[in-house]
């Protein structure tokens, strides 16, 4: 499981509406919304506790939230 233990910096969209492959999913397990793929960096806990910057990604909406937080690249 993915812990973000600081503040997420360096954000950018890179993908809205149609140019997200999983908008029908996402529409369907979390309702409709102006849906957005974005990234950015932040400090996350490792499940063996290990601390450390990492690209992460993941889906927003406005009045839904982010959902599904992925590691991307570990930069340290």
């Amino acid at each position: 499981m993915l812990e973000i233990v600081g503040p997420i910096t360096d954000i950018e969209t890179f993908a809205t509406a149609n140019s997200i492959r999983e908008l029908a999913r996402l529409k369907k397990v979390y309702g409709f919304g102006h849906w957005r793929k974005r990234k950015g960096v932040a400090e996350i806990r490792l499940p063996d506790g290990a601390v450390l910057a990492a690209e992460i990604h993941w889906y927003e909406a406005t009045g839904i939230g982010r959902k599904e937080f992925k590691i991307k690249q570990i930069l340290e």
